[in-house]
């Protein structure tokens, strides 16, 4: 096994849910999108994909509650969604994959291929763009993450500066059009 592939593979999907929802206008997790909310959907690819389900958010978070679905707390500060990154890594103590709330169409097989990746990164750049929130996180970057956090780094160059690998369009075919799949829903005209 390859020493980058120290802790195996991800055995844990975790949803970030602690973000403020400014363009939507109410939490994001509990919007509805073909009569489920956003977070049973992500929650579903999770589980299809073989993984434990987990979401982390902000402690005053309301979120639906799918039946065994994991809650973590993430720190009330700094409001970044590296945070619960961070303290998803933490508390796991193993590889994670993650992705956020606002990702409904994300196939489970894209999930399990994250899973299985060696790396200790990597995040997918698919539709001409990096989504550096949906990926395999590593234990070693806990340390890394919150610093970047703490300073309000953006997302992006943070994860290219940790060295992550890429998943790309020719992989996201594999389930459909890649802008598609990785759409986010960040405002209700997005639905």
């Amino acid at each position: 096994m390859p020493a980058n592939h120290a802790y195996g593979p991800a055995t844990r999907g975790v949803v970030l849910a602690g973000g403020r929802s400014r363009r939507m206008g109410v939490p994001k997790a509990g919007v509805l999108l073909d009569g489920r909310p956003l977070l049973v959907h992500v929650v579903a690819a999770i589980r299809a994909a073989g993984l434990a389900a987990a979401v982390v958010a902000k402690a005053g978070s309301v979120l639906p509650a799918p039946e065994g679905l994991a809650r973590w707390d993430e720190p009330d500060v700094p409001t970044h969604p590296l945070t619960g990154i961070a303290a998803a890594l933490r508390r796991e103590g193993r590889p994670l994959v993650v992705l956020p709330v606002d990702l409904p169409w994300v196939p489970a097989g894209l999930l399990a291929l994250l899973a299985d990746r060696p790396e200790p990164l990597v995040v997918v750049e698919g539709a001409g763009r990096l989504h550096p929130l949906l990926g395999r996180f590593s234990p070693e970057h806990a340390d890394a993450l919150e610093d970047a956090a703490s300073t309000n780094a953006p997302v992006m160059t943070t994860v290219r500066s940790l060295g992550a690998a890429t998943v790309g369009d020719d992989v996201l075919r594999r389930w459909g059009d890649p802008a598609r799949l990785v759409r986010n829903v960040n405002r209700p005209e997005d639905l």
